[in-house]
């Protein structure tokens, strides 16, 4: 890996966090070749802001498709809120809203049961789920046009995220769930509109992702699994809700 490159795009998001002034991703199209290194650049700023807690601990995973390379990112928790959510001063550049599903582990995993899971067995590892909400935000000027190694650098484009209450998880018709949005006057349904299809798809990969280089997964720990909405705007004083038929909701006012 080019460990200057990696330290070059993690020092230009440690500043743009730490002025809430968003970088011109332009200068660093090419900085970053594969997604190893747009993973040293998470880590590298997780360091320095001290996200990485032991224990239970959030994450996003998810793509466009079964055929697309998942991407990961594990989340500060200090941008984890309860729903009812109050964004309150929290800077946000954008607020872009995806309407999710999270979903929670029972108990640990460590690489060698990572590395051996199936889709069943994966599943099998969870015992909750909630709909979420997550804020999606960028410290590059080029939002979601960012080019996507520094957008996953970026945790994804990772705001904050909103659960709502847990309830015990169960195999469904992902294909005929219902989701609605409410964003201040405006409302937006879908039904079975999951990239992966099923929530639960992505668990392996993610699994195997976060268990690398000998690290554990614990017991509690949260994935937020992608959108069903793709990314609609939100702006500053809105409510944002989200319920999911049979699930629960959410709700954040910003």
């Amino acid at each position: 890996m080019n460990t200057d490159q990696i330290d070059l795009v993690a020092q230009t998001l440690i500043r743009a966090r730490r002025s809430q002034q968003c970088a011109d991703a332009q200068p660093f199209a090419d900085a970053l070749t594969t997604h190893d290194e747009a993973y040293a650049v998470q880590a590298a700023v997780a360091e320095a802001f001290g996200w990485r807690m032991s224990g239970s601990a959030y994450w996003k995973s998810g793509g466009p498709s079964r055929q697309a390379r998942l991407t990961h990112a594990q989340l500060p928790a200090e941008g984890v809120w309860s729903s009812p959510a109050q964004a309150g001063n929290r800077h946000f550049a954008w607020r872009g809203i995806e309407a999710e599903i999270a979903l929670r582990l029972s108990r640990a995993v460590d690489a060698a049961e990572a590395a051996a899971l199936d889709h069943d067995s994966a599943a099998a590892l969870v015992d909750a789920m909630a709909v979420s909400i997550e804020v999606v935000d960028s410290r590059w000027q080029q939002y979601i046009d960012t080019p996507a190694l520094l957008k996953l650098a970026d945790l994804q484009a990772h705001g904050a995220l909103v659960l709502g209450e847990w309830r015990e998880y169960e195999a469904r018709d992902w294909s005929a769930q219902r989701c609605h949005v409410r964003i201040g006057e405006q409302s937006f349904e879908q039904r079975g509109t999951h990239a992966l299809g099923d929530p639960a798809f992505g668990l392996v990969a993610w699994l195997k992702h976060a268990t690398r280089e000998g690290a554990r997964v614990e017991a509690g720990t949260v994935v937020t699994t992608g959108t069903w909405v793709g990314i609609l705007p939100a702006s500053a004083g809105d409510l944002v809700t989200a319920e999911f038929d049979g699930i629960g909701h959410a709700s954040i006012q910003f």
